[in-house]
């Protein structure tokens, strides 16, 4: 059984994302003690709310070298959820002007209407269209709707790592991925049968 921690940085629906992973077939264990991330297969970076406050609480718990540690240098299969895929990027402007990880050349601004009835927050139901082939959408069609609900989105400044993209105010951002690094702006514990599919993919890295 796979061992995966949920970083636990005080941002995220945590239960309901350890709760899909155990439906998965993984072990989930939600910490944010850096000694429990030794030895995992795999990491999830969940998170709701501001990219400042995000970015604030994993410096100050030192979440940041100990994921630098294990994801970048010893390539842990990493996913980030919503504001945790936001979190890649090298700044952010939610909240006020934040450096992010800095693992994905891109910044984090608040979506723009492109329609005079356009609602921000991006709340609900909507297709995300595979741009490039993934090992994380095995028995998932492109174009399969998946749950959203953010105002901010990550423009990545190189499109090489650009995955999936879903068409609100434009176009969106909605997967990325970055050798063993992956992001989803949707919530896959809240998308239902492909959002499982989803995380049993990720499992299987």
């Amino acid at each position: 059984m796979k061992k995966v921690v949920i970083v636990d940085y005080g941002m995220g629906n945590l239960d309901s994302i350890a709760r899909a992973v155990e439906e998965c077939g993984g072990h989930a264990l939600i910490t944010h003690e850096k000694h429990d991330f030794k030895a995992v297969s795999n990491i999830i970076l969940p998170g709701v709310g501001s990219f400042a406050h995000g970015m604030q609480n994993i410096r100050r718990l030192g979440l940041d070298e100990i994921l630098n540690e294990e994801v970048v240098e010893n390539k842990v299969p990493f996913l980030g959820i919503c504001l945790g895929m936001q979190l890649f990027a090298t700044i952010g402007f939610e909240g006020q002007e934040t450096k992010g990880l800095g693992w994905i050349e891109g910044e984090v601004r608040r979506l723009e209407p492109d329609r005079y009835h356009t609602k921000i927050p991006h709340i609900g139901w909507n297709e995300v269209n595979f741009i490039k082939p993934s090992p994380l959408f095995k028995n998932i069609p492109s174009g399969k709707d998946f749950y959203f609900v953010h105002s901010y989105h990550l423009l990545c400044k190189n499109d090489e790592y650009v995955i999936g993209r879903s068409p609100y105010c434009g176009s969106f951002v909605s997967v990325v991925c970055k050798e063993n690094i992956f992001g989803v702006q949707f919530h896959p514990e809240k998308s239902q049968r492909f959002g499982l599919q989803l995380i049993r993919n990720f499992l299987l890295l």
